[in-house]
């Protein structure tokens, strides 16, 4: 559904319009989603808060208390547009009227009357919502029985943050106790002040901070599958876990022990399960900040959305204390604090590919409503269900309470369902193990044990016979079938065709799996830029093996450290380039355009058959480390695939 781009008078009627607001960077992109998605189908990011109401309700009286906090909250009466120019604005009316339904299901069973009141709250969730027509919000108020009522609040996400909510609810229950009657709340800090202070902010020193912090990571950070589905084909899947009391006491004490916050030790634990999941020691994903500057007054009660998306890096060092990897990442988080502001898409663009994820880490740490002992006879709200989703393919949702709880949100045709269906389990027992010893290196941390080892490592992406589903060296010889006389490569006045790369690469993978080149073993590749150069790295990886380029223009010692630390089965050079592999490697080296080696080429024939999976490293990149040693990162082949489909 497309947000009105021309003709905005026709949204306002004389003088409905109150004010013209910009939009927060968060804003903007779930407007885009809005655009992109549109259509019949739920959108997104749509949410939904299924309420208990607890005692003698009068329903008037509580639409009342809404429609008063309508008035109130100028940003609950936005609606959303573009401009002809195609800037995005949202548009504050004077008034608006609230939404409101009621279904009485009181003279039914219970079992009937729970199951019509699933039904609704379904039909609710499924009913998208215009962002061009305000209020983005509706209730729906569902009687059980005369001290019982079940109250759904069904809203765009564009229009409020998980942090406001129990702020609303604190407010409707004052608002409704005193009958509509408002003059014992606080004032209202306006979501308008919010954009201004946005507006203040010194973006170009964030993009500074953004660069630096993100500097050297290299390629995004994915686990999904490289082959997008069908736009609506299968809706996200969510499943929970809950910490036991215990564990969840010994991280809140391990945090304060230590100066650390929970949502710090849980991004750490999760950045070690990622780190498994994607093949890396070097990992991005996303998190959501809380977005409400202090400096503000008032920002902690306001209503809006204020969060904001931004990439968390961590690099994992295997003999680094998990605690030490905790500290540092907390260091990370506070230095970056100030420039939380800036928008994802401007994060991005500042700091390249290395800032693209595909997983959030949403940490809900949301003010409690005030009302912990409600006098007796009164009415009582209390949260009984809450659903939301993003379009990230992998989301992981952290409530804490006196259980903590893990929600993991996956959509079932981007991520495999058994991981997905596994992944909270997996979180749970790593957090158990940080616990129970915080001091143990970062390599020590089982994160993936009896069957999900395999499901991460062997199963993960592949088809039912058991052959990898889309890997590189798969998707080329599609090519070759479907574009074999096709150039694929040029340099200078040389080209070599599909067909031509293919039977190269296969001659170099039958050439290595001769010198004993085996599935798993490293390949060092010391060669420039050429088309040779393609044939020998597609020709390491058809014979299972993995490649680590080493750059020609390197000092000796850096060749000698990278060559130390991968252990390479082979070394491959050109004749221009052999002067730079030390002498005294210790393993065989292969000069490729050497004559004798040109001849065993030539008579080499079909490559092997070496089945890879997913999880099979592709390469080894290395960079140079914290410390200026070399330090390596692993990318396993469906990070690669991922980059290539």
């Amino acid at each position: 559904m497309k947000a009105p781009t021309a003709g905005l008078g026709s949204a306002v009627q004389g003088s409905a319009l109150a004010e013209v607001w910009p939009l927060s960077p968060l804003q903007e992109g779930l407007l885009f989603h809005a655009d992109f998605d549109g259509g019949d189908r739920p959108d997104t990011y749509t949410v939904q808060s299924v309420l208990s109401v607890e005692g003698p309700l009068d329903a008037a009286r509580l639409r009342t208390a809404w429609q008063v906090l309508l008035a109130r909250h100028p940003a609950l009466r936005a609606s959303f547009h573009r401009r002809a120019s195609g800037e995005a604005v949202q548009l504050i009316m004077r008034e608006v009227t609230l939404p409101w339904t009621e279904a009485d299901l009181s003279d039914r069973t219970e079992t009937a009357a729970h199951t019509e009141l699933d039904r609704l709250v379904r039909a609710e969730r499924a009913r998208r919502i215009d962002p061009a027509v305000a209020p983005l919000l509706r209730l729906l108020l569902v009687r059980l029985g005369a001290r019982e009522h079940r109250l759904v609040l069904t809203s765009h996400h564009i229009l409020l943050d998980g942090w406001s909510l129990p702020v609303l609810l604190d407010e409707l229950t004052t608002i409704y106790e005193a009958d509509g009657d408002t003059s014992s709340l606080a004032p209202v800090t306006s979501y308008r002040a919010y954009l201004a202070w946005l507006a203040r902010q010194d973006k170009e020193a964030a993009r500074t901070a953004w660069r630096t912090e993100l500097a050297g990571a290299e390629e995004p950070t994915l686990v999904a599958t490289a082959t997008p589905p069908a736009p609506g084909t299968a809706a996200p899947t969510r499943r929970s876990v809950h910490l036991s009391t215990e564990t969840t006491s010994a991280l809140t004490d391990l945090a304060r022990t230590h100066g650390l916050t929970l949502n710090t030790v849980v991004q750490g634990v999760w950045a070690l399960v990622l780190a498994r999941l994607s093949g890396r020691t070097d990992v991005v994903f996303g998190a959501t900040v809380a977005g409400r500057p202090p400096e503000l007054p008032g920002a902690e009660s306001a209503i809006g959305l204020f969060i904001n998306t931004v990439p968390v890096r961590v690099r994992l060092d295997g003999a680094q204390p998990v605690l030490r990897m905790l500290a540092e990442l907390q260091e990370h988080h506070t230095a970056l604090m100030p420039h939380q502001h800036l928008g994802l898409a401007d994060i991005q663009s500042a700091a390249g590919p290395g800032a693209t994820f595909d997983t959030l880490l949403v940490y809900e740490n949301y003010p409690r409503t005030g009302r912990q002992s409600p006098a007796p006879d009164t009415v009582t709200f209390s949260s009984v269900e809450a659903r939301q989703a993003t379009h990230y393919p992998l989301s992981i949702g952290i409530a804490p309470d006196e259980r903590l709880r893990v929600d993991v949100t996956y959509h079932p045709d981007l991520v495999d369902e058994q991981l997905g269906e596994a992944l909270g389990g997996i979180l749970a027992r790593v957090l158990e193990q940080v616990v129970g010893d915080p001091s143990v290196p970062v390599g020590r941390v089982g994160v993936l044990i009896g069957p999900e080892r395999g499901l991460v490592l062997e199963g993960w992406g592949a088809t039912a016979g058991g052959v990898p589903a889309g890997l590189v060296p798969e998707l080329v010889a599609e090519w070759v079938r479907e574009f074999a006389g096709a150039v694929a490569l040029v340099e200078g006045d040389r080209s070599l065709s599909y067909g031509e790369l293919w039977a190269a690469s296969g001659r170099v993978a039958s050439y290595l799996a001769g010198v004993g080149v085996r599935r798993g073993d490293r390949v060092a590749v010391v060669m420039e830029r050429s088309v040779d150069l393609v044939a020998v790295l597609l020709g390491v990886w058809r014979a299972g093996a993995a490649y680590v380029p080493v750059d020609v223009g390197s000092p000796v010692e850096r060749v000698s450290l990278v060559l130390a630390d991968c252990v390479p089965a082979v070394v491959v050079c050109s004749e221009a380039t052999r002067a730079v592999v030390p002498e005294g490697v210790g393993v065989r080296v292969v000069v490729v355009d050497e004559p004798a080696v040109v001849g065993e080429l030539a008579v080499c024939g079909d490559a092997p058959v070496v089945r890879v999976g997913p999880g099979d490293v592709a390469y080894v990149m290395y960079t140079s480390g914290s410390t200026g040693v070399p330090k390596g990162v692993a990318v396993p082949h469906g990070s690669a695939a991922a980059l290539v489909g």
